[in-house]
């Protein structure tokens, strides 16, 4: 009780610091701070994050720490890294930092019937993955006519598509890819239609990310791929040109793949968390094992920093508390991610999954309501396309939106005058979010065109910017695959942080089930001649003008 009574004081303390009538502005923290970029700014290595252009000042910012401090970040920090269940409702500790570590890194996760050696575990699989995509690509392991393959497609869903896909995107734009990766994810069947008619099946090697095997939309693409290969090639070539990132080895079996291509992981890792794992089988066959191995060495490095550095200093505790300001504090209830660099196109539809999929929560772990608000709806898109969209809103909508800028300082093609009007924009951008333009900064600005005072007059009041609007800069040297491995992990962390701050468990995800089972239930009666279910009555009407339309009704 005593615990709960200090955690409230750190929350009662932050609201404090909200009722001030100059909460929510920056600029003038500036004019009084001349050095407050520097203070404002924690580094690991080059990777360089600046919340200066925050409201958060002294005085809020020791407030955030003992807020993390009281809600026992330390603690769950030391339990995660130790192995314990931390996933309380599943009863799984969250190990997918083994995935990135050395076999020797002594990681440990807590299992029903013992304690497994995680790293130990990941390594070894990680050996017969290396070896896997050796044979591909030394053409050791071909297809069933004998030629190489030249193209990887991944079947997956959620976490089983979008780190493979986002992290493929990222790592071969620039340089090429080993394999042309092509990823499907989605059920309807335009989508392989699609890669069907661009796909050579004597030259495609498939991969079906389900860990259970069972996944409905997966295993509707990958029949639909077995039978298109099958069709093309024979039955006995599915087995040759099929591999599995799963642990139902009777389902695989079934399926027509052998052992030897069939790659598992533990349930200490969840499918967000995943694309370190076999499920990243993908991006190591497209981008090459070395890059692979670098991608990890990247998350392991933030690993390292996220267990071992102070708060002040500890790159997703910053971030976080970060959060915490805008949505608790401030009452934000939206997050921009803007990443300058086409590389990166994907990356905001993957923290979409990791961050909502981990803190869409309303339950704490004590099973009542977390009685505050917890994850913003995150979106985004790459700079400058972002500008000419929806940038607009963030600049002059009537609710405030955070927005996280990344850009590398060095580009990896041809062009140096097109990375620095790239660099120009996003530096702008996060300025004119902070700076404003006042009334009278346009109205002196028209009168100096010779516009009519009537006009400026009806022009004016349109073209004001508040400014005093959020936004945090993480700056890198490049954009290679250590510095990926890094922005991932970076994120990954964040968010166990802000689970443990609001109290809630960012491991599970049981909001996801209830459609899955429904979907299960209203398949059947979608077919010919089938008996209705009983559903509330928009569903019923919905169901019987899809039969109708279908002219099946």
């Amino acid at each position: 009780m005593e615990h709960t009574t200090i955690l409230d004081e750190a929350w009662l303390r932050l609201a404090t610091l909200a009722a001030r009538p100059d909460a929510a502005a920056i600029r003038p923290l500036f004019a009084a701070d001349p050095d407050r970029a520097r203070r404002f700014t924690a580094t690991l290595d080059d990777l360089t994050v600046d919340v200066s252009k925050t409201a958060i000042d002294g005085e809020a910012l020791v407030a955030l720490l003992d807020l993390a401090h009281e809600a026992g970040v330390e603690g769950f920090r030391r339990r995660l890294f130790a192995g314990a269940a931390v996933n309380a409702t599943e009863g799984r500790a969250a190990m997918h930092m083994a995935l990135r570590a050395p076999a020797d890194a002594g990681l440990h996760a807590a299992l029903p019937d013992g304690i497994d050696d995680a790293s130990a575990r990941a390594a070894a699989e990680r050996d017969r993955m290396r070896d896997f995509v050796a044979r591909v690509h030394d053409g050791t392991l071909r297809g069933a006519t004998g030629q190489v393959f030249d193209t990887v497609l991944n079947i997956g869903i959620g976490g089983s598509d979008l780190g493979p896909r986002m992290a493929t995107e990222a790592l071969t734009l620039a340089h090429g890819a080993r394999l042309r990766a092509r990823f499907l994810s989605n059920v309807d069947g335009t989508g392989f239609a699609a890669l069907a008619r661009e796909l050579d099946p004597a030259r495609t090697l498939v991969l079906v990310a389900s860990k259970t095997f069972t996944t409905l939309e997966t295993m509707e693409n990958a029949q639909a791929a077995r039978a298109w290969l099958a069709g093309a090639l024979g039955e006995p070539a599915v087995g040759g040109h099929f591999a599995a990132l799963s642990t139902n080895l009777k389902a695989v079996a079934a399926f027509g793949i052998a052992p030897g291509q069939v790659f598992g992981f533990r349930d200490w890792v969840g499918g967000r968390y995943s694309l370190w794992s076999p499920v990243g089988l993908s991006i190591a066959l497209a981008a090459g094992w070395d890059t692979f191995q670098a991608l990890l060495d990247g998350g392991r490095a933030m690993d390292l920093h996220f267990r071992d550095a102070d708060f002040a200093a500890n790159l997703p505790v910053l971030l976080a508390l970060v959060d915490v300001w805008h949505i608790n504090v401030m009452g934000y209830r939206n997050h921009c991610v803007l990443a300058y660099d086409d590389r990166l196109r994907r990356f905001p539809a993957y923290l979409q999954q990791l961050e909502m999929e981990s803190n869409g929560k309303s339950v704490a772990l004590d099973g009542r309501p977390v009685g505050r608000a917890t994850c913003p709806v995150i979106f985004g898109e790459p700079g400058t396309d972002a500008q000419h969209s929806f940038m607009q809103l963030v600049h002059q909508g009537t609710q405030v939106v955070p927005v996280d800028f990344l850009l590398a300082a060095l580009p990896d093609h041809d062009r140096p005058a097109a990375h620095l009007v790239l660099a120009a924009n996003a530096f702008a951008q996060a300025e004119a979010l902070l700076r404003g333009r006042t009334e009278a900064e346009i109205r002196a600005e028209l009168a100096a065109g010779g516009m009519p005072p009537a006009a400026i007059d009806a022009a004016a009041p349109h073209r004001v910017f508040s400014g005093d609007r959020p936004s945090t800069t993480i700056l890198f040297r490049r954009l290679d695959a250590f510095t990926l491995g890094r922005l991932i992990a970076l994120y990954e962390h964040k968010v166990a942080v802000l689970g443990a701050i609001w109290g809630i468990n960012s491991f599970d995800q049981w909001g996801v089930e209830l459609g899955k089972v429904l979907a299960g239930g209203i398949l059947p009666e979608l077919k010919r001649g089938a008996k209705r279910g009983v559903h509330d009555g928009s569903t019923a009407a919905l169901i019987a003008r899809f039969k109708d339309l279908r002219g099946e009704a």
